[in-house]
Parts: structure tokens; C-alpha cells; sequence
């Protein structure tokens, strides 16, 4: 009887916990969500009735499909995720075939090295890499007449560079878990009715990460278009979206703002609830 009341107490509290953890997690954005259609020249409550002008308005009130400064951060942010993403990708595939087939003493060190991104604060992140890229950018402008400064002044190259190296970091976590289930056989099945490693490499090996990779670029994708605190110290006069947001909040607050959000996390929803659909069948 003991045993049972407490397990009904433990299950009770286990459910409060679990409410209020959702409750807090997802009331912001239901309320945001709420007041992107506020008729209100303010980005808070009261209500005063519903509008579509923070998304289609074009006069007094200019929506978000009709702010070129905003749409120009927004096709910024999306180009660079889709770089970052990609390129990232690659990189850590080809990370985790190494790590999981070489046999170099200095193999784990330079695993460690390659997940030390995720331990770094961004902030830190930012700064070194900003200190690092205009330490070259001098050094080349002083001995050779090498011109680097598309790259590494702040601007586009340089957030995307910032970004991928420790995007990378993420991406090769999330397709390491699938290799490390990988059934060895397969490789040396084919290696022994004469497949190359090319072969191996296109016919199995990717076939079976296929799952991973495509989470890993999605992840990465994400991670690159909402980083703020890296990219801060790496943009230059066109920003990304999270950084024009910020200039927004900071200095001209309009519900354009609640507008923006509510079309981002529709978009992200809309995406996961496909993942959950196809990821049944």
C-alpha cells in the first residue's frame, strides 16, 4: 500500500514537472505566435485585433514580404546555412571514416581537438577567430601582395568559415553514432568479391549514413541560421538574420519582429512534424 502511494506520488510529480518544463518551453512562442497578427503598433498585449500587416502591409506598417533589409538578412542567412551546412558535412564524413579506420597514435588527440568547438563558448569562439583571421589578413597585406580581405575581413566568407568549424563539430558527432553501428562484414564481404574502396565507400558505406547524413545536414543547417554569438564578432554590413533581429529589438521594435518568429517556427514545426510522419512509415 506504502509502495503504491508512492509510486502514485512519484508518477504525479514526475507529470506536474514535465507540464510546467513544456509550459515554459512552449508558451513564448504561442504567445509570439499570437502577436505577429496583433493590430497594434506595439509587439506586446493588450490585443487589439486581428491583421495580416506585419506580414503583407506595404504602407504605414511595412510587413515582413514587403522589408527588403529584412528579406536581404533573411536570404543571407539561408545562403550561408546551406554552405555551412554542406561543407560541414563533408568534412565530418570525412572525419569519422579516419577516425574509424586509422590507426594513427595521434588519432585520439585530434579527435579531442575536433570536438573542443562544442566546449568553447561562442563568445570566445568569435573573438579568437576574429583575432585569428585578421592576424593572417595583416600578415599577408605586409609581405606579399596577396589580396585576402574578401575572406577574412568581417563579412560573408568570414562568418562561413567561423561557422563550419564548429558546425563541423555537431555534424560529426551526429554521423559517428550511426557509424559506430556499422557492421564491418559488409566492407570486407565486398572488399573480398574484389570492390574497390571507392566502391565499398559509394555502394555501402554512404548508402548506410544516409539517415545520419541527411540529419547532420539538417542539424547543421539550423545550428548555422540561429547562431548569434560567433557571428556577431564575424559580420560585416550584411548581416544574418538572428543579427538583424537584434539590431531591430535594440533600436526599432515593431511587431514586424513577432512576425518573423511566427514564420520560423512554423517553417521548423511544419518540417518536424513531416520528420515524424515519414519517420513512421
Amino acid at each position: 500500500m506504502i509502495n503504491g502511494l508512492v509510486s502514485k506520488r512519484y508518477q504525479a510529480s514526475v507529470f506536474v514537472f514535465t507540464a510546467f518544463f513544456f509550459l515554459f518551453w512552449l508558451l513564448p512562442l504561442f504567445v509570439i505566435s499570437i502577436l505577429a497578427f496583433n493590430n497594434a503598433d506595439y509587439i506586446g498585449f493588450p490585443f487589439k485585433g486581428f491583421t495580416l500587416d506585419w506580414f503583407f502591409g506595404s504602407g504605414n506598417r511595412v510587413g515582413v514580404f514587403h522589408d527588403a533589409d529584412l528579406l536581404q538578412a533573411l536570404f543571407i542567412s539561408i545562403k550561408t546555412a546551406l554552405l555551412v551546412s554542406a561543407v560541414s558535412l563533408f568534412i565530418a564524413t570525412a572525419a569519422v571514416l579516419y577516425f574509424e579506420k586509422a590507426k594513427s597514435r595521434f588519432k585520439d588527440f585530434l579527435y579531442y581537438l575536433s570536438v573542443s568547438p562544442l566546449i568553447i563558448p561562442g563568445v570566445i569562439l568569435g573573438i579568437a577567430l576574429l583575432t585569428f583571421a585578421t592576424t593572417i589578413l595583416y600578415f599577408f597585406q605586409d609581405h606579399s601582395s596577396i589580396d585576402l580581405s574578401d575572406y577574412l575581413s568581417p563579412g560573408f566568407w568570414l562568418v562561413v568559415i567561423g561557422q563550419i568549424s564548429f558546425v563541423t563539430s555537431y555534424s560529426m558527432l551526429i554521423v559517428q553514432s550511426q557509424m559506430k553501428k556499422f557492421d564491418k562484414t559488409l566492407e570486407e564481404a565486398a572488399l573480398s568479391l574484389k570492390a574497390s574502396r571507392f566502391e565499398v565507400l559509394r555502394y555501402i558505406v554512404v548508402p548506410y549514413l544516409k539517415p545520419s547524413l541527411i540529419k547532420a545536414f539538417l542539424a547543421g543547417f539550423l545550428i548555422s541560421f540561429s547562431n548569434f554569438n560567433t557571428t556577431v564578432f564575424l559580420v560585416g554590413s550584411d548581416p544574418t538574420l538572428p543579427i538583424y533581429l537584434f539590431s531591430q529589438v535594440k533600436y526599432n521594435l515593431t511587431p514586424v519582429v513577432n512576425a518573423i518568429s511566427f514564420l520560423i517556427i512554423f517553417t521548423i514545426t511544419a518540417f518536424a512534424f513531416l520528420n515524424f510522419l515519414f519517420g513512421k512509415e
